[in-house]
């Protein structure tokens, strides 16, 4: 009988090993952390122009299929001293479907959504309280080093209406392991400031009549000694009057060292 028992044993794992095996090749996991100079986003630096910790955690399936989640730290205090938003933190949790169209060709289609944790709700005189959560669907090509995308939100961050975005990135090496990287992306936004109707002026999102603006960066990086580092020139159309009376879209140099893991 403990003859049969050890053999019954030894066939379960024998037979459980492969299986295993097979669900640990099924997906991936990685995991990153950053520390930069300054969070920008789409042009816009979202820590005050100070810098941040940000990192993130993702897993891959064989299917296409992926999930993670990033953070960030974040800082929405104008030069002024007074609070856009009220938020320490940035969570964006995002999944979605990428792979080979063919040898060259590339996709990515997905969801994301920004969460704000410890942010309250914004009040405001003529519209209430907003929040700064918000979601977006977005999807891009890849053909050899040049992506175009899009995003698309129904309700932007602090509850600013339609936003659409697209965007253009290409990216080549360079001698003795450097590469480069060119981004343009254009934001088009539902409300502009100049509106007439004084409730669409407090949703606006920019301010100074605009409802739209470029960001483009130049990034060169660098892998050494197992870390990821980066120098980017980041700028948009905007100037500080239609950001808000602060300084968040101008020009700026960003340094940012990562490690994967």
């Amino acid at each position: 009988m403990n003859t049969f028992k050890k053999s019954l044993i030894a066939t379960s794992i024998a037979l459980t090993m492969p299986l295993a095996a097979n669900v640990a090749q099924a997906f991936e996991t990685s995991a990153n952390v950053t520390l930069t100079t300054d969070y920008k986003f789409r042009g816009i630096s979202q820590s005050d122009t100070a810098p941040a910790i940000q990192g993130g955690f993702d897993v891959g399936f064989e299917s296409g299929f992926y999930a993670g989640i990033w953070g960030s730290s974040v800082d929405f205090d104008t030069n002024d001293g007074s609070d856009v938003a009220d938020a320490s933190m940035e969570l964006d949790y995002y999944a979605g479907f990428a792979g080979d169209l063919t040898d060259s060709l590339s996709y990515d289609v997905g969801y994301i959504y920004y969460d704000y944790p410890t942010s309250n709700e914004t009040e405001f005189p003529l519209t209430g309280k907003r929040d700064l959560d918000y979601q977006e669907f977005y999807a891009s090509l890849s053909f050899n080093d040049l992506t175009v995308g899009f995003a698309y939100s129904d309700d932007y961050w602090l509850e600013t209406g339609d936003f659409y975005y697209v965007y253009a990135d290409y990216g080549f090496e360079l001698p003795a392991g450097f590469s480069l990287g060119l981004h343009y992306g254009y934001n088009d936004f539902e409300y502009a400031d100049d509106d007439s109707d004084p409730k669409d002026q407090e949703q606006a999102f920019l301010f100074d009549g605009e409802d739209s603006y470029s960001d483009y960066s130049i990034t060169l990086s660098k892998s050494y000694v197992g870390l990821d580092f980066s120098l980017s020139w980041v700028d948009t159309d905007l100037d500080d009057d239609e950001c808000g009376g602060t300084d968040w879209c101008d020009s700026s140099v960003v340094f940012s060292v990562s490690k994967s893991m």
